[in-house]
């Protein structure tokens, strides 16, 4: 980081001290992300911010309101993905848990477009209009925790362009290094939405200034080998570290509706848990440990 700047959010006067954020933000999706955490008054909305960085970061040029579809009744596995591709370019298929596509602009559809040799669902990424003929979407019962964290089910049976079909493939270029991206993204979400909270609550000093450091690390990392297994090790580190600086907040310090918000949505934290510690095994069984 090159240095801090004071950032001051309106109304004037309304925070007990100036926000320090570093100084050198851009327009890198992580950047974005710390910056939509900042500007968050609750967890749910940060990671909102998170969560569409990370898909700009996965797809440059995605709108800000996109959503990810792999999640079907198996999974997201590969060998659970049934939705499928056709030789005509004919979508088929049915998601769940598809993160904010009752709002979303546009779908990113993981579809399958056959077997390998050995058998292996082979995987394509497909832009998708949600408001394309043969596209229905349901809202599905909002989870107990972040309920403004919408998800859906989708119902796909239509027509796609060729250029609507991302170059590469569908699983290793882009559902599985999400994961990590996604990670990266949310707690760097996170990290600005308690920066924006000890400036407004006088937390102490101290605390925001590990929560910069985790910002350099989040930052430093966005930058890295996503399926690295360095990458993974550092960041199950960071994660680490962002949940220690969860515990020694001052929560106590936010108003009885917001601390309340904050005791609701803290599960949103835990999410994917199993999935972060079986990165991490694989990690570290790639280095030999």
């Amino acid at each position: 980081m090159r240095g801090l700047r004071a950032f001051r959010s309106p109304p004037a006067g309304c925070y007990g001290r100036e926000m320090a954020l570093p100084a050198d933000l851009d327009d890198r999706p992580i950047d974005r992300a710390v910056r939509g955490g900042h500007d968050a008054d609750r967890l749910g909305a940060a990671f909102v911010a998170g969560y569409g960085a990370a898909l700009r970061a996965l797809v440059p040029d995605a709108p800000a309101r996109t959503s990810l579809c792999a999640t079907e009744h198996g999974g997201a596995h590969p060998r659970a993905i049934a939705t499928r591709l056709d030789h005509d370019l004919r979508l088929v298929g049915h998601k769940r848990w598809s993160t904010l596509a009752t709002e979303a602009e546009l779908l990113l559809v993981v579809a399958s477009v056959g077997t390998d040799d050995a058998g292996r669902n082979r995987l394509k990424l497909v832009r998708v209009s949600p408001r394309a003929p043969g596209v229905t979407i349901t809202p599905m019962p909002p989870p107990p925790f972040a309920p403004e964290v919408r998800h859906a089910e989708i119902q796909l049976d239509t027509w796609v362009e060729p250029g609507d079909v991302l170059p590469g493939d569908g699983y290793t270029d882009y559902l599985k290094p999400f994961r990590t991206v996604e990670d990266l993204h949310v707690h760097g979400a996170l990290l600005g939405w308690m920066l924006g909270l000890a400036a407004r609550h006088a937390w102490p000093r101290e605390l925001t200034e590990r929560l910069l450091a985790a910002v350099a690390a989040v930052r430093s990392l966005a930058a890295a080998p996503p399926l690295a297994p360095a990458t993974h090790l550092a960041l199950a580190g960071t994660i680490a570290l962002v949940r220690d600086l969860v515990e020694r907040a001052p929560w106590a310090s936010l108003d009885p509706d917001a601390r309340a918000r904050w005791e609701r949505d803290r599960p949103l934290l835990e999410v994917a848990g199993r999935a972060r510690a079986a990165r991490l095994d694989a990690a570290w069984a790639a280095l030999g440990a």
